[in-house]
């Protein structure tokens, strides 16, 4: 199995910057190397369904964003710890939500934003002040 488990939200001004990280672990590490993974961060706003924030292909050669984040937002990976990041920059307000990280296993060595996902983390919550 694998856990996903994220950390780094919390309170923050428009404008300002916040990291979010996510580490994995599990029995499927044991037999299967974390860079055949394909990893991502989506976000939930209140009221709304989650959508898709960012990804990045196992080896971290592929990355991906929606519009709404592209130049404010930069995914990034460190396999030896087993860690996914979310630099997050000029941070505005509509950037409140909850932040869920998700990995999928993936022969795949690019990433689209349309791909699905097969674990979750808890997530953990942003909430940028005006």
């Amino acid at each position: 199995q694998v856990q996903l488990v994220e950390s780094g939200g919390g309170l923050v001004q428009a404008g300002g910057s916040l990291r979010l990280s996510c580490v994995a672990s599990g029995r499927t590490f044991s037999y299967t190397r974390i860079d055949w993974f394909r990893m991502a961060w989506f976000r939930q706003a209140p009221g709304k369904e989650r959508e898709f924030v960012a990804a990045i292909s196992g080896s971290g050669g592929s990355t991906a964003y929606a519009n709404s984040v592209e130049g404010r937002f930069t995914i990034s990976r460190d396999d030896s710890n087993y860690t996914l990041y979310l630099q997050m920059s000029s941070l505005l307000p509509v950037d409140t939500a909850i932040y869920f990280c998700a990995a999928a296993r993936s022969a795949s060595t690019t990433v689209l934003a349309g791909m699905t996902y097969g674990f979750w983390g808890q997530g953990t919550q942003v909430t940028v002040s005006a």
